[in-house]
């Protein structure tokens, strides 16, 4: 036996005595069975179309949206904080007037600032919750926080201006300002951003629903939202639609003497539209304005 013969024979008892061979390579395994192009466009095309679904997942969309949001959010945080953090020296030696370091006015002034900052930091964070959930804020909230940007910026420029530097006044207004419009822009980007996921969801789910394969995969991950059955609730109350004469008959029959008829009122007792029912009571105080009173609900229907 030759040495090749015998190399042959000891390679073959180790692949014995070592890991079982391989079995064989199925059809579809373009490593080991040479496919055709057919057969590898096609694979490719049934790999693409299973990422893709993924991708366009209504959650997926969602998903992105968020984390754009989320990065809004960061920098929007970094560059306020930052411009505050800038004012802070300004506003001290401002406070200070002129009082020897490290005395206790110059020590306190490094107080104001803060005070300052912290109030507009707190309405800040408060408006991201709010805005995330589309919920406006009053007006008091709007004028805290004008308040304190408008302190920030006069405390900031009030030395150059009285010293009548303009490359003063322009190098104290720039980050004040930039944290007013900062403060304001971002709270209507969380708003926007906030939009933009429910109609990022809401298109890729009517996207999907002809085909439904991923949801189909999920089983009831896909039934978490509610946009188709929200379609068939509105397709539901469009077959049963009531009329205005309809809702105004109602109101004559909730109406008794000395009730107030309100816009509020007229909803509680029909069940209509925020729209609807300033109409409603609009109609209904003037028919009770008429010495006959309101009509019959016989009589009623027009507007």
């Amino acid at each position: 036996m030759t040495s090749r013969e015998t190399a042959g024979v000891v390679w073959e008892g180790v692949a014995a005595s070592g890991r079982p061979p391989a079995t064989p390579a199925s059809p579809q395994d373009a490593r080991h069975v040479p496919l055709s192009r057919a057969q590898k466009l096609a694979q490719d095309a049934a790999e693409a179309a299973q990422v893709r679904a993924y991708q366009t997942h209504p959650d997926v969309v969602a998903l992105r949206v968020e984390r754009v949001r989320t990065q809004v959010d960061r920098l929007c945080w970094a560059g306020i904080v930052l411009g505050l953090a800038f004012t802070m020296a300004n506003v001290q030696w401002f406070a200070a007037a002129g009082s020897a370091t490290w005395s206790l006015p110059w020590l306190t002034a490094w107080l104001l600032d803060p005070m300052v900052s912290l109030v507009l930091l707190a309405i800040l964070r408060a408006e991201q919750v709010t805005a995330r959930y589309q919920v406006h804020t009053g007006r008091w909230v709007r004028c805290a926080k004008w308040l304190t940007l408008s302190a920030t910026y006069v405390m900031n420029t009030w030395s150059s201006f009285a010293a009548g530097s303009v490359a003063g006044v322009v190098l104290h207004s720039v980050p004040p300002l930039i944290v007013f419009a900062a403060a304001e822009a971002v709270t209507d980007l969380r708003d926007k951003l906030t939009e933009a996921v429910t109609v990022a969801f809401t298109e890729a789910a009517r996207r999907m629903a002809p085909a439904g394969s991923v949801n189909a995969d999920h089983g009831a991950a896909g039934r978490v939202h509610e946009p188709r059955p929200r379609r068939a609730r509105r397709g539901k109350a469009a077959a049963r639609r009531k009329l205005f004469g309809e809702y105004l008959a109602d109101a004559r029959q909730a109406w008794t003497p000395g009730v107030v008829v309100t816009p509020a009122w007229v909803r509680q007792v029909t069940d209509c539209s925020r729209g609807l029912s300033s109409r409603l009571a609009a109609t209904l105080a003037a028919e009770i304005a008429q010495p006959d009173g309101p009509a019959e609900p016989g009589n009623g229907g027009a507007s």
